[in-house]
């Protein structure tokens, strides 16, 4: 059964990750700061560490127990905290994938980050910019190391199920919506496809209204 680390299990679109690929029959591991705040993780009775990804000391721990072999994806963001997750969390997490030699991992940033940001309205940019700026920085850290990565950039995330509709697509200019559960969807796409190594998505719902 193939293991799946699932960091920002709690809540958002790392819960409806949990939900997805349990469903899916994968081995699950949740990893979040506080895995309590979502019931799935008990009901699931799935592995699960409590991690503060700003603490690198924390991350260095989790990553050593988890086994050989195991995909993680990261979920992983915060808005407006005091110590923002979305670049020191991720770097953290990056460093000690390499060093425990657990390759393959999934980014989930979003829309705007990196060569989008250009495509990013004036307002986006003062909603929730500087979040977008951290998670690029996180991109970059991730790109100049040598996991198998793969990076991800939904657009506006939205609650429902999965639609099968949700598109994969690269060196355009993207805007629209997604359901979380078809994020997950797509996530499962690209871990499993050796192709998506080393490339950047984004991905929407042409069929959902904004």
């Amino acid at each position: 059964m193939q293991k799946i680390v699932i960091w920002g299990a709690a809540s958002g679109l790392g819960a409806a990750m949990v939900e997805y690929f349990h469903a899916q029959c994968y081995e699950v591991i949740a990893v979040a700061r506080n895995p309590s705040k979502n019931p799935k993780i008990e009901e699931y009775k799935l592995a699960s560490f409590s991690c503060d990804a700003t603490d690198k000391a924390q991350v260095e721990q989790v990553v050593s127990q988890l086994p050989e072999g195991a995909i993680s994806i990261s979920t992983m963001g915060s808005f407006r905290a005091d110590v923002p997750v979305d670049y020191i969390g991720h770097r953290h997490l990056i460093d000690a994938l390499e060093i425990n030699g657990l390759n393959r991992f999934l980014l989930v940033t979003s829309l705007g980050c990196g060569d989008t940001w250009k495509y990013l309205s004036e307002a986006a940019r003062k909603g929730f910019g500087a979040a977008v700026r951290e998670k690029s920085l996180a991109e970059a850290w991730l790109t100049s190391s040598s996991l198998d990565y793969t990076i991800l950039r939904p657009g506006g995330l939205k609650n429902g199920n999965v639609s099968h509709s949700g598109q994969l697509s690269q060196h355009e200019e993207v805007h629209g919506v997604i359901a979380r559960s078809e994020v997950a969807r797509l996530a499962e796409s690209l871990i499993q496809s050796k192709e998506s190594i080393g490339q950047i998505y984004a991905c929407v719902d042409p069929k959902l209204n904004s």
